[in-house]
């Protein structure tokens, strides 16, 4: 949920990235952000990458239960091997974000998953596809993700302004959710007419594109932060968990995030195997259902903005989250022929909060973390919030092993809704917006 500058670093980010005003008049350019070349390249890789996971959203699963004839935990198994390395690794990468070139470090995350994901189509025609092939891909892309998505929030202010900073990851947003629409749709289409593992090759094709375009990227990112004392690798995770866990405004949101992917996974890492053998849709007709909640990722990153400037950016979070996450009630009634749309609907709407969502935090911990540790708030707030994911997971195959598809269905979903009045317990519900910097004591600390 799947899913983060103060004044010293905004400065920098000025000095070194595309200005968002023309010729320092004060006046916007036409087109906000996609007036700024790198802006335009690092949206599109990251438009293409997100349209190729989008296909392996569907391509996976759907490889292992339709190809390789596994059954529910085999499945549950799969989906966590690809956030298993938050769990192994999600702590330390932060650290070593803050003292590496971030661009670098992405790009090579792109050829890393680039060869796995062409390895299983070789493999498939090789007749030597199995499902310990399919969880080693998933647990290296897993990995390469881990340090990709830390570098990626990290990198983001180097590229853009700060006052562009919510604009952008509106942006960015917007599109992953669009393809999330059309990748899982395309997936099950693929699947349909030439077979899931075609969809893994065009997969690979995007993640080369990525790396194209952030090869293409002129902006020089600043130079990581030295710190003034050499600490070890533990007092450096420490100290981004610490401010994590200490901040009133992070640590609600992180605990929620948390539980509420452990439920969105559990429903997730079943979703595929009840659509196809309790409700008995067919391969593309799961894609086209898959796709539906990237329509409500669509809607998500159209109002977070509007909704932001009525209501505020915390306010609007909370709007977000806890009016959106009860639809999901909907998908353990789907039936075939017209109950299908109980799925459609179910799975679209909490698509709308977690985008919107994620809109607000994103720019919301890149303005307010200070500049020398986000890497770390980053990837401590990434992996709490991602650690539940593999378990989730799991509990979701397991249960659906156990008591079947659709029961299952329904504890995860009611799990999901109950959860968001974590969200209450915090400071969130008295504010209308985020602030801008900490405490001054959680920066000393």
């Amino acid at each position: 949920m799947e899913k983060t500058v103060d004044e010293s670093a905004a400065e920098v980010a000025t000095a070194e990235a595309p200005q968002s005003s023309d010729s320092g008049t004060g006046v916007r350019k036409r087109g906000g952000v996609f007036a700024q070349r790198d802006f335009r390249l690092l949206w599109f890789g990251e438009t293409s990458s997100s349209f190729g996971n989008g296909i392996a959203t569907v391509s996976l699963p759907l490889i292992a239960v339709v190809a390789l004839h596994a059954g529910p935990m085999a499945v549950g198994v799969l989906a966590a091997a690809v956030w298993l390395p938050w769990l192994i690794v999600g702590l330390p990468v932060g650290a070593w974000v803050d003292r590496l070139p971030r661009r670098p470090v992405m790009i090579t995350c792109n050829i890393v998953s680039t060869v796995l994901f062409a390895s299983v189509p070789i493999a498939w025609w090789l007749d030597a596809l199995t499902i310990g092939h399919l969880l080693v891909v998933a647990m290296v892309t897993g990995t390469a993700s881990v340090f990709f998505s830390t570098a990626y929030h990290v990198y983001l202010p180097s590229i853009v302004a700060e006052d562009d900073l919510m604009e952008a990851n509106v942006k960015l947003q917007g599109a992953e959710s669009v393809m999330e629409v059309v990748g899982p749709g395309a997936g099950g289409l693929i699947a349909q007419w030439a077979g899931a593992v075609i969809g893994l090759l065009t997969n690979a094709v995007t993640f080369l594109i990525s790396t194209v375009c952030l090869l293409l990227i002129r902006s020089r990112e600043p130079e990581p932060t030295e710190p003034e004392r050499e600490d070890s690798l533990r007092q450096q995770i420490a100290e981004g968990l610490r401010f994590t866990v200490r901040d009133p405004y992070l640590l609600p949101i992180v605990m929620y995030g948390a539980l509420a992917n452990l439920a969105l996974d559990g429903y997730q890492a079943v979703q595929i195997v009840f659509l196809i053998r309790t409700v008995g849709a067919d391969s593309a007709v799961v894609g086209g259902l898959i796709a539906a909640a990237g329509i409500g990722g669509v809607l998500g990153a159209m109002i977070a903005k509007p909704i932001g400037d009525r209501f505020g950016t915390a306010r609007g979070m909370l709007i977000c989250q806890l009016g959106a996450a009860p639809f999901a009630l909907l998908m353990p009634l789907t039936t075939p022929g017209v109950g299908l749309v109980f799925f459609a609907i179910g799975s679209m709407a909490p698509m709308v909060g977690v985008v919107a969502s994620n809109a607000f935090l994103n720019s919301f911990r890149q303005r307010y973390c200070p500049p020398n540790i986000l890497g770390r708030v980053v990837a401590t707030t990434m992996f709490l919030n991602y650690s539940t994911v593999p378990l989730g997971a799991l509990l979701g195959g397991f249960l659906g092993s156990v008591i079947g598809t659709r029961p299952t269905m329904w504890i995860m979903t009611i799990l999901l809704v109950l959860f968001g009045l974590i969200l209450l317990a915090g400071p969130l519900r008295r504010v209308r917006d985020f602030p801008t910097e900490p405490r001054a004591d959680l920066v000393a600390a």
